[in-house]
């Protein structure tokens, strides 16, 4: 499979396996290839730049070097030219032709190595040598025929010489312009090298942070499922573990709630049927019992309630109620069935009548508040019971002027039989109001409770009005 093939089935596995942080790593992954491509570009461009100026250098010192042994040639020519006047051998002349053979290879070699800015110097270098071969021959012409040596106020000998210098000019300036142009194309090929490693170290530490970050995310991610994992393993347990609570209080109210149901009824009968036999004050033990199987029924009924909220298998059935009636029949049956006559006092504020609400949860939770505020108040002490219902909400708010609550008491007052400290001899199971907050929870609803110590409590329930809401 090609390299590119496997670079993109990698990412789109961690895209899919790691998602939505998957598009982090996708993200990093493809910066860090593109990094990587973007440095092989520039770090290949360095090499071609390196490449052309060393390039460059070696044509110049190869120019230089014929330009040397251009030089020496012509210098080999005049000394063979000036030999042959003298000694009238025919090896000088031969040595003068073999000058001037290699002279003219030397020139055309030159011809192809100059680069732009020196070519029109060479090409002029060219003319002189010409020139200067030609006054040469000639010389040796005008010797061969008049077998008379040129004197050096002759003209072929002032025009050798002005050639000469003007050719001696010419490569000092082309030696000096090569010089310059390798001085450059080794600065520039320093710079290109220095910027090539500068580049690449850059390169090299923006990818290794590329991939750290990318690590880190994997690393993180890996952390995210293992720990929604070891969470969706303890709901599970949480969840077998509430399903096992609900069955056990299912079967303890199933079980109790019968022998109960016979204690208050039997109880109801022998006070009814010995009432008019026996006086009202020798009946107590009677009223007694009944009131203790009625508060262990309804303890039975709000740990069923409390293990059916935590199993999720709490009905919620909400239905059109008119609250003001709702509320003037609880109060009545407060005021009906209560050991004790209290004073409620109710007040109905808002624009609606009617709201959407789940009955039977509503009213554990009112009644629970209401218990709560009868039973660690003053018996000659008023609560206060106001109701608002508006179109998106129903607020209900219970004050008291009971004994308080501590604000260290107030972390816990949702928990599981947690009641507060100054309770006393106060009867309670501390279930009253664990049922109202998962009651409330059903209904979208909101509590808080502010309270002080023995100044009072209020409680404010707020529940959404399900009716405007859908």
């Amino acid at each position: 499979m090609p390299l590119l093939a496997q670079i993109r089935k990698l990412v789109l596995r961690l895209y899919w396996r790691y998602s939505p942080g998957g598009k982090r790593v996708t993200v990093g992954f493809i910066s860090a290839f593109a990094l990587m491509a973007g440095l092989n570009i520039v770090s290949y461009q360095n090499a071609t730049q390196l490449a052309e100026d060393n390039n460059q250098v070696e044509q110049a010192y190869e120019t230089l070097s014929l330009l040397n042994e251009i030089e020496s040639n012509l210098l080999e020519a005049e000394s063979a030219r000036r030999g042959y006047f003298l000694s009238r051998d025919d090896t000088e002349r031969t040595r003068y032709a073999l000058a001037v053979q290699e002279l003219h290879s030397k020139i055309s070699s030159i011809a192809t190595l100059t680069h732009s800015k020196s070519r029109y110097k060479i090409e002029q270098l060219e003319r002189l040598i010409k020139q200067q071969l030609s006054l040469f021959q000639q010389s040796i012409a005008a010797f061969e025929q008049g077998r008379i040596e040129l004197s050096s106020e002759h003209s072929l000998s002032i025009n050798i010489r002005h050639t000469r210098q003007l050719m001696r000019q010419l490569f000092g300036e082309l030696r000096v312009q090569e010089k310059h142009l390798i001085r450059l194309q080794r600065d520039e090929a320093q710079a290109t090298l220095r910027s090539r490693l500068w580049i690449e170290w850059l390169g090299t530490v923006l990818t290794f942070f590329i991939l750290l970050g990318v690590y880190v995310i994997l690393r993180r991610q890996k952390f995210r499922r293992e720990s929604a994992e070891a969470r969706q393993r303890q709901m599970s347990q949480r969840n077998q573990l509430n399903e096992l609570k609900l069955d056990f209080f299912s079967m303890l109210s199933h079980e109790f709630r019968t022998p109960l149901s016979l204690i208050i009824g039997s109880t109801q009968l022998l006070k009814e049927s010995l009432k008019p036999a026996i006086e009202p004050s020798k009946l107590k033990n009677l009223s007694r019992i009944q009131s203790s199987a009625k508060l262990m029924n309804q303890q039975l009924n709000d740990l069923l309630m409390v293990a059916r909220a935590d199993a999720g298998k709490m009905e919620f059935n909400p239905v059109s109620l008119e609250m003001q009636t709702f509320c003037l029949n609880l109060i009545e049956d407060f005021q009906t069935f209560g050991e004790t006559q209290r004073s409620i006092q109710f007040t109905k504020r808002g624009q609606s009548a009617h709201a959407m609400v789940d009955e039977k949860l509503l009213y554990s939770i009112l009644s629970n508040l209401l218990s709560n505020a009868l039973k660690y108040s003053d018996p000659q002490s008023t609560i206060y019971f106001v109701m608002i219902c508006e179109p998106y909400v129903v607020t209900f708010e219970i004050r008291d002027e009971g004994i308080g609550i501590s604000s260290e008491d107030q972390q816990n007052l949702y928990n599981l039989f947690s009641r507060g400290k100054n309770v006393q001899q106060t009867s309670g199971s501390g279930l009253g109001l664990a049922v109202v907050r998962r009651c409330v929870d059903l209904h979208q609803g909101k509590i808080s409770i502010e309270s002080q110590m023995s100044v009072g409590t209020k409680v404010i329930v707020k529940l959404s009005n399900l009716g405007y809401l859908n």
